[in-house]
């Protein structure tokens, strides 16, 4: 009886529970590194990706920013989106003039690899009517195409002048560019639609 009380030991007892956790604790580190491991490779496509859209992000701000403080441009007439460091600047101007500066500015910001012009010119002078009238079409073929769950219109700019809406942006393939342009010409007040968009690369 002596004898088999001295092999369970509170001591003995204890030790063994002791060696076991941290066996099992010394296997549980080895299975999470072995795990993260495993997993770094799936994760840094997205990080990736991230970044892109974070830089693209930063060159359409200074783009902006350019614009603002340039005083021969009427940036507040101008969209400015970014696409892996391609530039679109999409809008009505007044003038050649200011298409070519705007071209230029932009193309002077740190990040710019590329400028893609998608501006149009305004035809005779806008009336605060014309103006009234171009911000209710805008809002409504921005309205129309959120409401179609096949186009990204988040990805798509939309500029009226005179009753022509111009859409502008990067989507996916030809088809979002035809039906977001066939949604835009079925909005009421809208006479023509100028269709600036480009397929992303």
């Amino acid at each position: 009886m002596n004898a088999f009380s001295d092999l369970i030991h509170p001591k003995a007892v204890l030790a063994v529970i002791v060696s076991g956790a941290a066996l099992i604790l010394v296997s549980g580190c080895d299975t999470q590194k072995t795990e993260s491991s495993a997993m770094a490779p799936a994760t840094k496509p997205v990080t990736t990706s991230v970044g892109t859209e974070i830089d693209d992000g930063v060159v359409t701000a200074k783009v902006k920013s350019a614009l603002l403080a340039d005083p021969d441009v009427k940036s507040f007439d101008l969209k400015v989106e970014t696409r892996k460091g391609e530039v679109m600047l999409s809008g009505f101007v007044s003038s050649q003039a200011q298409v070519d500066r705007a071209i230029l500015v932009a193309r002077g910001v740190e990040g710019v690899k590329a400028v893609a012009n998608k501006m149009d010119l305004k035809e005779g002078a806008a009336t605060a009517g014309n103006t009234v009238d171009d911000g209710i079409i805008t809002a409504k073929v921005k309205s129309a195409l959120l409401a179609d769950p096949d186009i990204k219109s988040l990805d798509i700019a939309v500029v009226t002048s005179k009753g022509e809406a111009q859409l502008s942006g990067f989507v996916d393939n030809q088809t979002q560019i035809d039906r977001a342009t066939a949604r835009a010409r079925a909005v009421d007040g809208v006479k023509s639609v100028a269709s600036e968009m480009s397929v992303k690369k």
